[in-house]
């Protein structure tokens, strides 16, 4: 790349090939008004490491409001699940453009973003009652993130000011689980519910809601105690829609326990004698959860019929999602390796399983000493020092 010198008056300009635009065709940059040469050579050496690194970006009047609506999110649907897509948008118009929309994104800097965290913390609030959770603005931040890094590899930016922005930090929510003893009496309690199957591969599973919902006949191998993970049914624009697994490792196979498949094999003859009655009104969706006449079921109905059931039950306030932690804090208790948990849940990997069920690792951790030890050594050197009675000293012990 070569830069074309020239001195119009007092001031030095520059001229370059900046490389083909998006139609394919030359692009020229041109730079003016150095009061010297050096100057205007140094302004060149710049655009040229942009370049040659993949930085540079024209200069535009495009708004962050415009690329966000009419180009980032249009171009990211495909990538994103249905719910996931919506919440972005949702976001983009709820905060993102009121604050910041017309700013040019050329001009915006992480100043600017940490002033629009700080207010969505104090007055981001839609209904005028405060500010967003940490959590909320940090989801916002990450967001942005993105969008930024995506608008370098467009060639809207040379920088993301979002990665120079720091985020507001959030504790992680104490995780509410049930014990082994509550499950149980949770599912003595639902034993006579149509849907008491459904519930069995909560508890069971570690199934995530829109899972169960969308698990289809087809997927189900009863014989072979297996069922695969394919699908899940969740809500967008207030639509039910179907959609890929949360991530490529939710597209996975579970185990079944005997218990679980003799439920799930009596829900199949009970749904079969649904169908019947209900003859031509029969919806077909080929899903092992249905309505009566065979209509696809909300995911956020088994958060109200849950509720009524953990009331009426008299167990502890817990989400649906709480039989899921339940699940996996049960298994690795149990002494499930960690691995095989991960793989049950369809976490991206261990690490994830590790991080968020970390307050059960210290007891595991305790456990499994005693246990190799115990192996090792045998039960009498391993035993306790503390249970032990103490032995009296010598009384010059002290004098020595």
């Amino acid at each position: 790349m070569t830069g074309h010198f020239r001195k119009r008056g007092s001031r030095w300009y520059v001229w370059m090939d900046v490389g083909p635009g998006p139609d394919g065709r030359r692009r020229q940059k041109s730079m003016g008004g150095f009061a010297t040469r050096r100057e205007a050579e140094a302004a060149f050496a710049e655009v040229r490491d942009q370049l040659r690194s993949g930085t540079y970006a024209p200069a535009s009047s495009l708004s962050l409001g415009e690329y966000l609506v009419e180009h980032w999110l249009l171009a990211v649907r495909a990538s994103l699940r249905p719910t996931g897509w919506v919440v972005q948008r949702t976001n983009i118009a709820n905060h993102v453009v009121p604050a910041l929309g017309s700013v040019q994104l050329q001009k915006l800097t992480p100043a600017k973003l940490h002033a629009f965290y700080a207010d969505l913390l104090a007055n981001g609030r839609r209904d005028g009652r405060g500010g967003l959770s940490p959590r909320t603005v940090h989801g916002i931040h990450l967001m942005l993130r993105t969008a930024l890094r995506d608008a370098m590899r467009f060639g809207y930016l040379s920088h993301n000011p979002a990665a120079e922005a720091t985020a507001p930090s959030f504790a992680r929510p104490e995780m509410c689980v049930w014990s082994p003893d509550q499950l149980g009496a949770f599912l003595a309690h639902v034993q006579h519910d149509r849907l008491y199957a459904a519930w069995l591969l909560f508890v069971t599973t570690g199934m995530r809601r829109g899972e169960v919902v969308g698990l289809r006949w087809a997927d189900v191998d009863l014989p072979g105690r297996r069922l695969s993970v394919t699908q899940a049914v969740v809500v967008a624009h207030g639509a039910l829609v179907v959609s890929e697994p949360k991530t490529p490792a939710g597209r996975r196979t579970i185990a079944l326990d005997p218990a679980t498949v003799a439920s799930l094999g009596e829900h199949r003859r009970v749904q079969e004698a649904e169908r019947e009655a209900a003859g031509s009104a029969w919806q077909d969706s080929g899903l092992v959860f249905t309505w009566p006449d065979g209509r696809v079921i909300r995911p956020d109905r088994f958060n109200v019929w849950f509720a009524r059931h953990r009331r009426l039950a008299g167990l502890p306030k817990l989400r649906v999602h709480g039989l899921r932690h339940s699940h996996a804090t049960t298994a690795l208790a149990a002494g499930v390796p960690a691995k095989v948990v991960s793989e049950r849940l369809g976490h991206a990997n261990v690490g994830v399983t590790l991080d968020v069920y970390s307050h059960v690792l210290p007891s595991l951790q305790d456990e499994a000493a005693a246990k190799v030890a115990r192996l090792i050594l045998g039960d009498d050197a391993t035993a306790d020092p503390t249970d032990e009675a103490d032995t009296e000293t010598d009384p010059g012990e002290d004098d020595q």
